[in-house]
C-alpha cells in the first residue's frame, strides 16, 4: 500500500510538472508577441472608432491623412 502510494504521488508530481511546463511555454508565447498584438487591437481600435464615425455621418473624403502629408498624395487647394 505504501509503494502505490508513492507511485500515485510521484505520478501526480509528473502531472503537475507537465503542466507548469506548459502554463511557461504559454506565457513565452505571449510575452514574445505581445507588441504585435498590441499593435494589431490598437489598429482595430482605430478601424472600429472610424467605422463608427462614419455610420455616423461623418465624411473622411476630405480629412488629410497622415500618411497622404508624408508621402505627398493629396490634393493642392484650390486656387
Amino acid at each position: 500500500e505504501e509503494k502505490q502510494k508513492l507511485k500515485d504521488t510521484k505520478l501526480d508530481a509528473m502531472a503537475l510538472a507537465k503542466y507548469i511546463s506548459s502554463l511557461h511555454a504559454e506565457c513565452d508565447w505571449l510575452l514574445q508577441y505581445y507588441d504585435a498584438r498590441k499593435s494589431a487591437r490598437d489598429g482595430e481600435s482605430e478601424s472600429l472608432v472610424n467605422a463608427k464615425a462614419v455610420l455616423s455621418g461623418a465624411d473622411y473624403a476630405l480629412v488629410q491623412t497622415a500618411r497622404a502629408v508624408r508621402t505627398g498624395h493629396f490634393m493642392a487647394p484650390r486656387v
